[in-house]
């Protein structure tokens, strides 16, 4: 019999890896809080887009709103895994949502952004608690019931999922979580679930926040060397908190960890490399021009950010290891303003910036 995977949460990665597993046969069931996006996957499926032909598809599966959950109770069965793929602000109530209907054996993945582990587990426990890291995907819900993807497949080596446990052995059902996902796309399952989360979280500090205070998209963001800049003092600070913490990190952004450190503090050799593979991915059609990071999306549609859970972690893991992170706080500081209304999301949020 098949497991039953709930995605709680079918937006652009949940939605995404959802509607692939689904494709492929397997039984999955999206919950989500937009009310027309759930009718939208009802009435005509969910549509799913990328850069090539193959990528485009229509796929159904059946589609809760999050006030129909209780109906589980009737179920014979139990959620055998739950994704957890919502904003980091919204990781308790959401795993708590499901905790109950969870099967014997059954347990949660954390499918986001940023560090939410510890959130789950303080809610179902450790031992029903595993990763998985969209590590070079972008997409985005853009109408209700249609998920596009904004990068290429992976190719050339490189990893687009991560899937590990929390104490970074490998076990059966995290090899045949990778199994899975093998055929979507490329996949690792790691003994090293948390460098590779800090990994991520290095991307998404040097890109979410400064495409949300700047409205730029993140092929604009790069093409600007002010922004381009500050986006590599912001890599470089989280890149030598995470090293202070302990953590093995790997390329972020392609650019190898210590060479992002020494650019962000003033190396002209390490600059100059930063700033060219920078320019490369740009120039190598690594990215659609459609891409803005997420938490420019969420900017532009009147959403909360996730930058607290983002950069202001940095800040926050830095302060513990005696770690100032001037450029994180900066940018947090300045999304919270356009958050706020008191300013509009415009480049001189970030060009303005001295530290």
């Amino acid at each position: 019999m098949r497991p039953r995977l709930f995605f709680i949460g079918a937006g652009a990665i949940g939605g995404y890896v959802g509607g692939h597993l689904a494709r492929l046969g397997h039984n999955v069931t999206f919950v989500d809080p937009w009310p027309a996006h759930v009718e939208a996957i009802r009435a005509d499926g969910l549509r799913l887009t990328g850069l090539t032909e193959p990528e485009n598809v229509t796929v159904r599966a059946p589609a809760m709103h999050v006030t129909e959950l209780q109906s589980l109770s009737k179920a014979a069965r139990g959620v055998d895994i739950a994704f957890v793929s919502v904003k980091s602000y919204d990781t308790e109530w959401a795993t708590a949502m499901i905790a109950p209907y969870l099967a014997e054996g059954g347990f949660v993945v954390s499918l986001q952004n940023c560090i939410n582990e510890p959130t789950i587990a303080g809610v179902v426990g450790w031992g029903r608690t595993a990763g998985m890291i969209a590590a070079t995907l972008s997409a985005e819900l853009h109408a209700p019931g249609q998920v596009r993807r904004t990068v290429p497949l992976g190719t050339g080596g490189r990893v687009v999922f991560y899937v590990g446990e929390v104490h970074g052995r490998i076990t059966p059902r995290v090899a045949r979580l990778g199994e899975w996902m093998a055929a979507i796309d490329t996949v690792t399952v790691t003994t090293n679930l948390w460098g590779e989360r800090w990994t991520k979280l290095c991307v998404n500090a040097m890109r979410n926040g400064i495409a949300a205070a700047t409205g730029l998209s993140g092929n604009d963001c790069d093409r600007d060397e002010r922004i381009r800049r500050f986006m590599l003092r912001v890599g470089s600070e989280a890149v030598r908190i995470g090293q202070a913490l302990g953590l093995a990190l790997g390329p972020v952004l392609t650019i190898p960890p210590e060479v992002l450190a020494r650019a962000g503090e003033g190396d002209r050799a390490a600059l100059d490399a930063a700033e060219g593979t920078l320019m490369g991915l740009l120039t190598g059609g690594a990215r659609s021009e459609l891409q803005r990071p997420s938490m420019g999306q969420d900017m532009l549609k009147g959403r909360r950010t996730e930058i607290g859970f983002i950069n202001g972690h940095v800040v926050a893991r830095g302060a513990e290891v005696g770690l100032a992170a001037p450029a994180n706080a900066a940018l947090v500081a300045a999304v919270q303003r356009v958050e706020r209304g008191e300013v509009p999301a415009r480049p001189e949020n970030i060009i303005g910036i001295n530290i």
